[in-house]
């Protein structure tokens, strides 16, 4: 392929929604997603272990890993505000 042949698509801002996902389930991803990454950098920001983050989520140091390599599909949406509220935030949810 030359550089003449390459197509440039512009995303719609949702990376989901430009993979297909209908507007309900892709702005659901999205969420999960930017929430898991959110969570993440708390987890780093205190330095913590996995072992020391599931202590604090309450949950297995297994699940942290599922966490940590953004297996986005095994947590629900409940689950990830649950564990940002564990890591001492808040989150706010705003319609567009």
């Amino acid at each position: 392929m030359t550089r003449d042949d390459t197509t440039l698509t512009h995303s719609s801002g949702n990376v989901f929604a430009d993979l297909g996902f209908s507007e309900p389930e892709a702005s659901v991803h999205k969420m999960r997603s930017e929430l898991m990454i959110a969570i993440e950098k708390m987890i780093d920001d205190k330095h913590l272990s996995q072992t020391e983050a599931a202590q604090v989520l309450k949950v297995s140091q297994s699940r942290v890993s599922d966490l940590r390599r953004g297996k986005v599909e095994k947590f629900s949406l409940d689950m990830l505000v649950t564990f940002a509220a564990r890591m001492g935030n808040k989150v706010r949810l705003t319609l567009a």
